[in-house]
């Protein structure tokens, strides 16, 4: 592997590890608040962080990603927990999706990162292009995060 894309997943990584670090002190209870003056709840975030990223390697390969066709309802972007069902997965199953999708985008895709695509928005073609535009949208989500959480500790 290149030493530019080991320092990609290791960012991707880094960063990811910094969300999951938010969430120590979070409960399922105030993973399910909503503030006032606020759409969604720390659960919806870290769903949305992980569909998002998924989302963009689909878009750009055309390839259709192992993610429930449900998590489009429940955490596509314009979504709110009003659409959550029995189903949707819960804060603890969402935090170990978060832990283990780093390593399977690595598994998958490390060897495709270079692979031209038609471009997509901003003109990006490669995987590896979305895979640093995920980082700036994990991070717009952990102000979020920490925004909810200083309204609800």
């Amino acid at each position: 592997m290149k030493e530019r894309h080991e320092i990609l997943f290791n960012q991707l990584a880094s960063y990811r590890n910094t969300t999951l670090s938010l969430l120590k002190d979070v409960t399922a209870e105030d993973a399910e608040i909503i503030p006032n003056k606020f759409n969604n709840n720390i659960r919806w975030n870290m769903g949305h962080i992980y569909l998002d990223q998924y989302l963009w390697i689909e878009t750009q390969t055309k390839e259709r990603i192992n993610v429930p066709s449900e998590f489009n309802s429940w955490f596509g972007y314009g979504t709110s927990p009003t659409s959550f069902t029995s189903k949707t997965p819960s804060y603890e199953e969402l935090k170990v999706l978060l832990e283990n999708q780093i390593e399977d985008i690595k598994e998958k895709y490390a060897s495709k990162l270079e692979i031209k695509y038609s471009p997509t928005e901003m003109g990006m073609n490669t995987i590896e292009q979305v895979l640093i535009r995920t980082i700036f949208h994990e991070g717009i989500h952990f102000q979020t995060i920490l925004n909810l959480k200083k309204l609800i500790k």
